[in-house]
Formats: structure tokens, C-alpha cells, sequence
């Protein structure tokens, strides 16, 4: 059974760019979202079956990627005997995920809670209170990157990747489309996605704001999970921007 990839992050922080860069390496299989949680041995073994019947496994991979952004998907490490996983977990700023998210959302259906400003700020701070909840369970045994990192200095971060995950060829910033890449459900849906290659991503949402409440519950939730989250890492890539 191959090794696994987790990464723990919420809706709107470049997660799907992240998969098609891990997943077009030789040595990783997995690129989307398999919305699925992680509690039993048994659910590994689902996860490669599924893996495997829908988009067939590389011969020479070592690591099955899958990708966690919602709280109904649990990871229970300790449970599953996945203890040496790598994993991985990234916050982009609320300033321009919450936005994100509304905007996305709101184009599918206006009526969807994730639309409006209040739905996506309560998915956001309870999102991160899970994240924190769950790197105080394991101090030191996951790597922490501000997801701005992979579209404002790239290099860098999938250096780092490279050795964090002991890859035998660097991560690229070229990607491989796949066969789920801009679907609905499976990741990013719009057609940044299909270029194949990391795009400056500086889109604003000039007609969607939070109210200063809102705002300010989403700032002091990023603000001390993200300090929680580079205290306990086992290794941390930020952002050279003052936060």
C-alpha cells in the first residue's frame, strides 16, 4: 500500500493547483478532492480501490495525495496506522479566500449558504478551529505553508516540497490536466486551472465585502491559527509579507 499525502486546508487556498503539481509527479498518484474521511484502516483501502478503478495508479508511485477542506471528513491518524504520513497544512488570508468562496458559490446558486458572506465566514473560522484542533493532536508531525506561497513565490515552496515528500525530481510548476481537472466537486472550477502552469492569481471581488464583524471574527481566527499552526510545524514556509 502506497504511502500517504494529506492535505488539511479549506476551500479557496490554491489546493487544487497544489494536487495537479503533486499529482503529476511519477512518484505521487492522487490530484482532487475524494471527499472522503479517514477513520479505519479499511478507509485507506477504499481510497487506493477508488483511486485505482477511476484513474488508474502509476507504476512506480510511492504516494496516494488526497486533499481535506471541510470538517465532515475526519483524519484520525492514530486509527488508520498512517502515523508517518506526510501532511500537509495551509491558510491563505480571509481577505481573499472569504470573497473567493462567496463568489464561486454564488455563481452555482444564490440560495447556497457559501454564497453569502455570512455562510462562507462561519465555514472559514470553524474550518480553522478544526485545523488548530487538530495540529495540537500532532505537534511536530505536519508541515505548515501559507498558501500564497505557491502563486507569489513558487520556487521556494516546491523546493521545499520536494524535500519534505524525499522526491527523487523536483516538484515543476508545469502541470498535467486530468480527467476531472475544472469539474465541479473535484477542485478549482474555473479556467485558471486548465492552464497548466502557475498564473499570477490577483483577482478582486470588488462587489462582495464583509461586514466589519465578520471581518474581524475571520482576521482573529486566521491570526491565531496560523500562529498556533507555525508554533507546533515540523517545518514551516511563509509568506514575506507581514501578517
Amino acid at each position: 500500500m502506497r504511502s500517504r499525502i494529506f492535505l488539511l486546508s479549506h476551500m479557496r487556498a490554491y489546493t487544487s493547483l497544489l494536487g495537479h503539481i503533486l499529482g503529476s509527479h511519477p512518484e505521487i498518484d492522487g490530484y482532487y478532492e475524494m471527499h472522503r474521511g479517514y477513520r479505519t484502516p479499511d478507509d485507506l483501502a477504499q481510497q487506493e480501490e477508488a483511486y485505482q478503478r477511476e484513474e488508474g495508479l502509476q507504476p512506480g508511485g510511492r504516494y496516494l495525495f488526497d486533499k481535506l477542506l471541510h470538517n465532515d471528513y475526519p483524519l484520525l491518524l492514530d486509527r488508520i496506522g498512517q502515523q508517518g504520513a506526510i501532511v500537509l497544512i495551509a491558510l491563505r488570508d480571509p481577505d481573499r479566500s472569504i470573497p473567493s468562496i462567496v463568489h464561486l458559490f454564488r455563481g452555482r446558486s444564490p440560495l447556497d449558504p457559501y454564497g453569502q458572506p455570512e455562510g462562507a465566514c462561519r465555514y472559514y473560522v470553524e474550518r480553522l478551529a478544526w485545523l488548530a484542533a487538530f495540529a495540537a493532536t500532532w505537534p511536530g508531525r505536519y508541515h505548515y505553508f501559507d498558501a500564497e506561497c505557491l502563486v507569489e513565490r513558487p520556487l521556494p515552496l516546491l523546493a521545499s516540497l520536494s524535500r519534505w515528500l524525499d522526491l527523487g525530481s523536483p516538484l515543476r510548476e508545469e502541470y498535467q490536466l486530468f480527467t476531472r481537472t475544472g469539474l465541479a466537486r473535484a477542485g478549482d472550477s474555473s479556467a485558471a486551472i486548465a492552464s497548466g502552469a502557475i498564473l499570477p492569481r490577483a483577482r478582486r471581488y470588488g462587489d462582495i465585502a464583509l461586514a466589519a464583524e465578520l471581518h474581524a471574527q475571520a482576521r482573529r481566527a486566521y491570526r491565531a491559527c496560523r500562529q498556533a499552526l507555525m508554533a507546533d510545524a515540523l517545518a514551516v514556509e511563509q509568506r514575506q509579507v507581514s501578517n
